[in-house]
């Protein structure tokens, strides 16, 4: 049966580790035993998979999901990462495709069930041709981790609820679902993060603690901001995970400032102050 409440974690390029032990001290100092695992670093042969989960383990953090990286991504402004993101750049295409065979390997050889990506802005247009040519390559990829009993969670934030909802009903792949993040809705400006969660949740396989403020100049970034300082109504949010998603895992997410794993801690503790995860892993 699965926990009545949801487990707490930490992305781990959140903490921008140079090594699986630098991830392990960082994560103990922040107060969160349990972590999302960049895949990354493990499929370039920088970090030895069984010598991961060694380390890790060694120090009681556990491996909650893991996370593929595409390639040629370019975060600089919102058009470059509309041109350049997940599976829909052509360009990008084989490489990705290749990379999903190895992260669905690796997440096998890790006994992880669940990996995140980014899809890429999926066009709101049914009958755009752009959205059947991402749809067929979305089931490719969903196909392989599949073929390894994994199931994978597409990122959210890139387009609105509805269009994720539409895209999902049409992939009509079981494994398939969403890692809910709430500040990218608000960092693209993609609607009411509560809303969205409420419209996803039978979907949602995985959530990340993360805050923004939305942009004063339309066509630009939002800016992330420590978790409980930013435009997340977390009072109403967890309200819907207790209601909706019990068991479903929380994982903070913290890709901006200069005081990591500090901001971890205070995302940590905003989650126990809310009362949403359960006592174990992520303690």
């Amino acid at each position: 049966m699965p926990p009545s409440r949801s487990r707490l974690g930490v992305c781990s390029w959140s903490l921008q580790p140079t090594s699986p032990d630098d991830l392990a001290r960082k994560a103990t100092a922040a107060g969160v035993l349990a972590v999302q695992l960049d895949l990354e670093p493990l499929r370039r042969g920088d970090w030895d998979a069984d010598v991961t989960r060694q380390r890790l383990g060694g120090a009681r953090v556990a491996v909650l999901s893991g996370m593929m990286s595409m390639a040629g991504e370019d975060y600089a402004t919102l058009d470059t990462i509309r041109a350049t993101g997940g599976l829909r750049p052509d360009a990008t295409w084989p490489d990705n495709r290749a990379a999903a065979r190895e992260c669905a390997l690796l997440a096998r050889r890790l006994d992880l069930d669940l990996v995140s990506f980014h899809a890429g802005f999926l066009p709101h247009d049914a009958h755009d041709p752009e959205r059947a040519v991402l749809l067929d390559r979305l089931r490719e990829v969903v196909d392989v981790f599949a073929d390894e009993g994994v199931h994978v969670a597409l990122e959210t934030g890139q387009e609105s609820a509805d269009t994720l909802l539409a895209v999902l009903d049409e992939l009509d792949r079981p494994t398939a679902g969403v890692n809910f993040d709430p500040a990218n809705m608000i960092l693209y400006g993609m609607g009411e993060p509560v809303d969205a969660l409420r419209a996803l949740a039978p979907h949602v396989r995985q959530i990340h603690v993360k805050d923004a403020r939305r942009t004063e100049r339309p066509g630009t970034w939002g800016t992330e901001v420590p978790a409980g300082t930013g435009e997340v109504d977390w009072p109403s949010f967890f309200g819907v995970v207790r209601e909706r998603l019990p068991g479903v895992d929380l994982v903070i997410e913290r890709e901006a400032g200069e005081q990591r794993v500090e901001d971890v801690r205070v995302a940590r503790d905003l989650v126990q102050r809310h009362g949403v995860f359960a006592q174990g892993a992520g303690r």
